[in-house]
């Protein structure tokens, strides 16, 4: 069971919850974040519950291999936004990590922050080797998250993402536990 609460200086981040719901739906019904992102809104609440309780029951298992995160502005139990990491196969001691937060909270550092500690977590905790994201190659904000945080620019993948605009070529980072 995934009881691993992160906390950096302005957040905590924390296993998301069958009550984060209501936000969870509301950030995935937001155009401005389902801009880049492959989920597609929900049509309807169940549609994000069930999501939530697959995230929810993942974190859950005893031997986890997916961490899904509320971060949380540590000065009131305000949720900002999710982020998570996913193992890949034990023998390559890889990962791939994800994040997604609410309009209203970007450009003030929050993702940037919560992906640092993320990948501490990987690297420090679960004694990783390599950690990767992936993002539209129009998605300007994740790619600066993602360089301010140390990762490096390893591919361009051609038309991968299905997005709502039409397919979207990918741009593949990763770092290294030695970087």
């Amino acid at each position: 069971m995934n009881t691993t609460i992160l906390k950096t200086r302005r957040l905590i981040i924390r296993p998301i919850a069958l009550l984060d719901l209501d936000y969870i739906h509301e950030l995935h019904s937001l155009k401005e974040t389902d801009e880049f992102n492959t989920l597609g809104i929900p049509s309807e609440l169940e549609e994000t519950k069930l999501l939530l309780e697959k995230w929810v029951f993942e974190n859950n298992k005893e031997f986890a291999t997916h961490f899904t995160f509320a971060v949380e502005l540590n000065t009131g139990n305000q949720t900002i936004g999710l982020t998570g990491i996913n193992l890949g196969k034990v023998k390559y001691k890889n990962a791939e990590v994800w994040f997604k937060f609410h309009k209203n909270h970007w450009n003030k550092g929050y993702a940037t922050e919560s992906l640092k500690e993320i990948l501490r977590f990987g690297f420090e905790e679960l004694h990783l080797h390599r950690i990767e994201a992936g993002c539209a190659v129009g998605n300007i904000g994740s790619i600066h998250v993602l360089e301010k945080t140390g990762m490096i620019r390893e591919a361009h993948t051609r038309k991968l993402l299905p997005l709502s605009s039409g397919w979207s070529d990918n741009y593949g980072y990763a770092i290294l536990a030695n970087d």
